[in-house]
């Protein structure tokens, strides 16, 4: 799965945003904002979903940052996480174990061995071409699911009665992000820029590679 472009937090005074990165800088960053009495509303977006946190930020700002390192594990830690939970359980059994390769029964009808066993390489390999490609199709849809899931629930927030709202959710859910900019072109510019990274996970000055 791509790793996405985008920091963790977000904090917009308004429709304006005032700092993005880890948890540790929105937290501050909200902090200041409610200090200066900061028109608002003062929202913190979480990235990966697009909802709203709200962070506890009486205090210093060494009893905050404390809080925070409390309730949200560093990126470092998760991805330890990450990788003890992908470890395999058990030894592998027959196969090519050095290259993961494992030998599993596959039921097929007589037509489908037929058409197999006319492709180049085998069954095995092309079997495992489109499994592959398969896997990409479906990891492809379910990553513009859940972008544009995300985005809907920023915009839902911080853009819920901006003039044609409507609209740019029906171009978010088509995935069309042409129409999406269109729709979006009158918006105040840091939403506007901040849905479409949410939408597409990349700049919207650039294209995904």
């Amino acid at each position: 799965m791509p790793v996405s472009r985008l920091p963790p937090f977000s904090c917009f005074d308004g429709y304006r945003l005032v700092a993005s990165g880890t948890a540790e800088i929105a937290a501050l960053a909200l902090k200041q904002l409610r200090a200066d009495n900061a028109g608002g509303p003062l929202l913190v977006f979480d990235n990966a979903t697009g909802r709203t946190r709200d962070f506890d930020t009486r205090g210093s700002d060494a009893q905050l940052l404390a809080r925070v390192a409390e309730g949200y594990p560093t990126a470092v830690e998760a991805d330890a996480e990450a990788i003890v939970e992908d470890a395999p359980a058990a030894p592998r059994g027959r196969g090519r174990p050095k290259l993961g390769v494992v030998a599993r029964e596959v039921t097929l009808l007589p037509r489908h061995w037929t058409w197999l066993a006319e492709q180049p390489g085998g069954a095995s390999v092309v079997l495992r071409r489109l499994v592959e490609a398969a896997g990409r199709t479906g990891a492809q849809k379910d990553r513009q699911r859940r972008d544009a899931e995300r985005a809907y629930h920023f915009l839902q927030t911080i853009a819920g009665d901006l003039p044609g709202f409507e609209e740019a959710i029906r171009m978010l859910f088509a995935h069309d992000r042409a129409g999406l900019e269109t729709a979006l072109q009158r918006w105040p510019e840091h939403v506007r820029e901040h849905a479409l990274r949410l939408a597409f996970d990349v700049p919207p000055d650039r294209t995904d590679d």
